[in-house]
């Protein structure tokens, strides 16, 4: 099999496994010049299971895009199934996020969201798992984080923190709904804690969106819920980090817990992949209004920063408390 077939191969898992396409489905694609190829499998998959299927092209010349394009908007009518297939430009986030709020108006639609696929995620193992599998373990992790109100979360490098996560559901984007949004490769369950009860340190060793593979971690200090402290001896790191989220008052507000849980996933730099792999954890700060587990953070941006090896204690509603993961370890059977 040679690379566009597996391309194709892991474009039709996806479509079969996660969004569930049928011959009743009408599918938009946002593309652009530099994935078009990624865009053209997942187009052909789609039309060998009977799909009718539209493509938007992103004009380079009008990148990095501020607001959504005009004519994308008639595009979405009738749809049932977007998937955004394109270049992840640090500039393009707020755009990103304009477009989702857009999707999701649309509670018919699911949509698969993909800034920064390349050829290489598509072909190293993250798109081709046993989602049965990554499916169980989904449940099983969602499961044991049911009724929980508080999450500690240490590692060996020095993270410690507390994140209120009270009345705030755990959800996954291994299965995906109608007026749901997943990312592609998935393979994470995730929250949006609350906005004002996270309470001490976490050491980012891994890696950072719009940054990549880090040289040196980075501690963030972390009081009521708001970044209040960058360290690392990586001093262009710490001009690059605070530059990023210094674009307005809740950019560095807490916005997402995530886990890790696609068996197949790598640590390569590229965010998309790399917050799936599992055993790994991710804090992103700023926006989570749109996750349906709850949020109230409308920051123009959202950003993720993982770390290895995490230990996590769920603290529950009747003040028991169970360890479910240590050091990236999974202690629970599905």
């Amino acid at each position: 099999m040679d690379k566009r077939d597996k391309i194709y191969a892991a474009a039709l898992n996806a479509l079969n496994n996660v969004l569930k396409i049928n011959s009743n489905d009408r599918l938009l694609i946002l593309s652009d010049n530099y994935s078009i190829n990624i865009a053209d499998s997942f187009k052909l998959a789609a039309y060998d299971k009977g799909c009718k299927v539209k493509v938007y092209r992103i004009v380079e010349s009008s990148r990095p895009l501020k607001e959504i394009p005009e004519e994308l908007f008639p595009m979405l009518k009738d749809q049932t199934v977007v998937m955004n297939i394109l270049k992840a430009l640090p500039e393009e986030i707020p755009f990103r996020i304009k477009w989702i709020f857009a999707v999701e108006e649309n509670k018919n639609i699911k949509c698969a969201h993909m800034p920064g696929i390349t050829e290489s995620v598509m072909l190293d193992g993250s798109m081709d798992v046993d989602y049965d599998e990554m499916k169980a373990s989904a449940e099983a992790l969602k499961h044991l984080l049911r009724n929980a109100e508080s999450i500690k979360i240490t590692t060996g490098e020095g993270t410690d923190i507390l994140l209120g996560v009270k009345d705030r559901a755990f959800i996954d984007d291994v299965n995906i709904d109608a007026g749901q949004m997943c990312n592609l490769p998935c393979g994470e369950v995730y929250c949006a804690p609350l906005e004002n009860r996270a309470e001490g340190t976490v050491v980012f060793n891994a890696c950072i969106s719009d940054v990549g593979l880090l040289n040196k971690p980075l501690k963030v200090k972390v009081h009521g819920g708001k970044i209040i402290k960058f360290e690392s001896e990586d001093n262009g790191l710490v001009r690059k980090i605070t530059k990023l989220t210094d674009v307005d008052a809740d950019a560095k507000i807490i916005g997402e817990l995530g886990i890790g849980i696609n068996p197949g996933a790598k640590i390569t730099g590229n965010m998309l992949e790399d917050e799936k792999v599992r055993g790994t954890a991710h804090i992103a700060f700023g926006n989570n209004a749109d996750f349906p587990g709850g949020g109230k953070n409308n920051s123009r941006i959202h950003r993720d920063f993982l770390f290895y090896n995490p230990t996590i204690k769920v603290n529950y509603a009747d003040k028991s408390s169970r360890l479910i993961i240590n050091s990236g370890k999974f202690l629970f059977m599905y």
